[in-house]
């Protein structure tokens, strides 16, 4: 149900954007997404055919790429773990000698703390070692990615960096650590907005709603096809969107040429709907802040 002229003009057609984390969910969503609009987008993540990762899920980058691909764009999976400086050193040193030198768009989305969040338990009492693996993973792990991937931008003077998070506000999210994991990259988005801007590059953050991923319609035990099956478990999975409709916000905020007026921000998907005029791929225009606030949710 994709009627957007952004998937009919091919904006992005011979950008190159990478896609931190493309296995699975947000992140696959955004790759997808970008390859609609035209883009070449190498799609990294730990899992491939043939090797999981320790998430152990049945999701890998070779069918992200694919999706791109399907879509319009130009998929290429690397397997990489941005937790280790040497693999994430080398896949933007393939990007500089396949792209000769080109990397448009950086997208750190890179999470793997599913299993490493004890809901319910005071800080104190939680497994430290999943604490700092948490924190390794979403803020270890983005900075070494960035720290290799934006000197590619700043030798052609443009390009932009996107932070994925959760929530766009500093409020506490319901645990210590996975509130640290989700704050971190909206700081780093508006940290690298000031240290970047005299070189032409733009950073900023944005979060998705309820996010509708295969691990929570798993979680559910629904599919896509029968999600709002899951509404009567969970009443606030009314309001979800899939992963295809932040993949619309980034695919919108790559193509404007206005987007370094958004430098240092924290953006949401349901106000860049608003913005851009996208709705999600099932036609529905889901509204996070204006739910919540409608129920009397924090809205972070």
């Amino acid at each position: 149900m994709m009627n957007n002229r952004l998937f009919t003009d091919k904006p992005l057609k011979g950008k190159v954007a990478v896609v931190a984390g493309a296995t699975r969910g947000a992140g696959r969503g955004i790759a997808t997404m970008l390859g609609a609009a035209g883009a070449t987008v190498y799609c990294t993540g730990r899992s491939v055919r043939g090797s999981a990762s320790d998430i152990q899920r049945t999701e890998t980058i070779d069918e992200t790429a694919e999706m791109v691909t399907e879509r319009g764009g130009v998929g290429i999976p690397v397997q990489t773990d941005h937790t280790r400086e040497a693999e994430v050193k080398a896949l933007f040193e393939r990007i500089a000698d396949e792209q000769q030198g080109r990397l448009d768009l950086l997208v750190n989305d890179i999470w793997g703390g599913e299993k490493l969040t004890h809901w319910g338990t005071p800080f104190w009492e939680q497994p430290l070692g999943d604490a700092l693996l948490m924190q390794e993973r979403a803020v270890k792990a983005h900075l070494i990615t960035s720290y290799y991937g934006v000197p590619l931008m700043v030798k052609r003077g443009e390009g932009l960096v996107i932070e994925i998070t959760d929530g766009s506000t500093y409020n506490y999210r319901g645990n210590l650590y996975y509130s640290l994991a989700k704050i971190s990259p909206i700081h780093l988005a508006a940290g690298m907005a000031e240290e970047l801007r005299p070189y032409g590059i733009t950073a900023l953050a944005v979060t998705p709603g309820f996010l509708r991923s295969e691990q929570m319609l798993e979680y559910f035990g629904v599919e896509e096809r029968n999600w709002r099956d899951a509404v009567a478990k969970e009443p606030h999975y009314s309001e979800s969107e899939t992963p295809y409709f932040v993949g619309q916000a980034v695919a919108h905020l790559a193509a404007d040429p206005k987007v370094g007026e958004k430098a240092g921000r924290s953006l949401t998907s349901w106000d860049l709907s608003d913005e851009y005029g996208f709705a999600d791929v099932d036609g529905r225009r889901p509204h996070w802040g204006n739910y919540a606030r409608s129920q009397g949710l924090p809205v972070n």
